[in-house]
């Protein structure tokens, strides 16, 4: 992946040291956020979206039937897979970060004892010590912030499905903290400072993962959850419908109406059951129930849409609309009313840009006048001269 980016920032040419660090940095971002967000993606939005219905299933190469999700439904499984990342990863990411320059100072130490001896490595100088230490990598800074930024959108791009992981990032934090300050101090040599202005791309960085975070987590509330079709169910279809206030009991039979009859018999020859097709009874099933909001096989356009799909679909785009209009328009009022600099600070920066500048006309003013008074004396001593 590096290789893949210095190839392409060689093909692209900045002009500056700065436009070279800013790509380079977006395009970094760019490929590692797709690999890891990839599959939390999928789940969230694409798995068992476009598999068909029982009967005329949608087939891969018109062979394998497309992956289904949990019969709970997807946002179980996109729980479990931002567990997975927010847990098992960062603790992976800890172990080997710190894990790697101790093997490295262990075996340096190994080979300088075999070399010289046990005794004549214990007298060695302390700077010599610290330079068999771990040069600190070359995108050792840059590596530090690419893995806080996409902590970061781990964190809010599916925090709706995953609500623990703000906690869990911040208790990795606290852990890596002390470990970063164990490596710096006695796993790596000291790293040579450099000044900067600000984080440069970065901040762009993170405003972009904001606003994509507010778009994700709409979608995961509308489409992933069961969130809408609850709300839809129990304000229009409900035993409390019309009455215009829902609760637990405006919820009976919700289950019921979510589910979908399908007739046995219509089945593909591929997906037919394995089974003789008869209940405990032993009287053969004929029909079987399916989570999908469709017409029953008897109807005058059977296995349509129903009436209650186009409700919920409509309520779903309704509330991604509503809900980014609020939560951005919620933030640029914060941002209005909380600004970047405090309001002292601003001032006393005003003051300063005033009297440098106000100094820097004294100067000029000071520099002209010594100009005049130097060409004043010059043309008296020539005129002097003159017979």
């Amino acid at each position: 992946m590096l290789r893949t980016c210095l190839l392409l920032m060689q093909t692209e040419q900045p002009r500056t040291e700065s436009e070279w660090e800013n790509s380079f940095t977006l395009k970094m971002f760019l490929f590692q956020f797709v690999n890891l967000n990839s599959s939390t993606f999928y789940i969230a939005f694409f798995l068992g979206r476009f598999t068909g219905r029982p009967g005329a299933y949608l087939r891969l190469i018109n062979r394998w039937k497309l992956e289904e999700c949990h019969p709970s439904g997807c946002l179980i499984d996109l729980f479990m897979q931002m567990g997975i990342i927010m847990v098992l990863k960062q603790t992976w990411n800890n172990f080997m970060e710190l894990g790697y320059p101790l093997i490295q100072n262990w075996w340096t130490r190994r080979r300088i004892r075999q070399e010289f001896g046990q005794k004549a490595q214990a007298s060695f100088p302390q700077w010599e010590k610290d330079y068999l230490l771990q040069p600190m990598n070359a995108y050792g800074l840059f590596d530090e912030y690419l893995k806080m930024i996409l902590q970061f959108g781990f964190t809010t791009i599916f925090v709706a499905a995953f609500p623990l992981a703000p906690l869990l990032a911040l208790l990795n934090n606290i852990i890596e903290i002390r470990l970063d300050a164990f490596k710096f101090v006695t796993q790596w040599r000291r790293p040579l400072p450099s000044q900067a202005k600000d984080i440069g791309i970065w901040y762009g960085i993170l405003e972009g993962i904001g606003v994509l975070s507010v778009i994700t987590n709409a979608f995961v509330i509308a489409i992933t959850s069961d969130f809408i079709p609850r709300l839809v169910y129990a304000y229009k279809y409900g035993p409390c419908a019309g009455l215009g206030h829902a609760g637990e009991r405006c919820m009976m039979g919700y289950v019921n109406a979510t589910l979908s009859v399908f007739r046995v018999m219509d089945f593909e020859s591929r997906s037919e059951p394995r089974t003789n097709g008869s209940d405990m009874f032993g009287e053969p099933v004929r029909y079987c129930r399916y989570r999908d909001y469709r017409e029953p096989p008897d109807s005058a356009d059977p296995y349509s849409y129903t009436l209650q799909f186009w409700h919920v679909l409509a309520a779903r785009l309704a509330f991604i609309i509503v809900f980014e209009h609020m939560v951005f328009t919620i933030k640029n009022l914060i941002a209005y009313l909380i600004p970047d600099l405090p309001k002292d600070l601003r001032d006393r920066m005003r003051r300063e840009k005033y009297l440098i500048q106000e100094m820097m006309y004294e100067a000029e003013l000071e520099r002209l006048q010594k100009e005049r008074n130097e060409k004043k004396k010059s043309d008296r001593a020539h005129h002097n001269e003159w017979p």
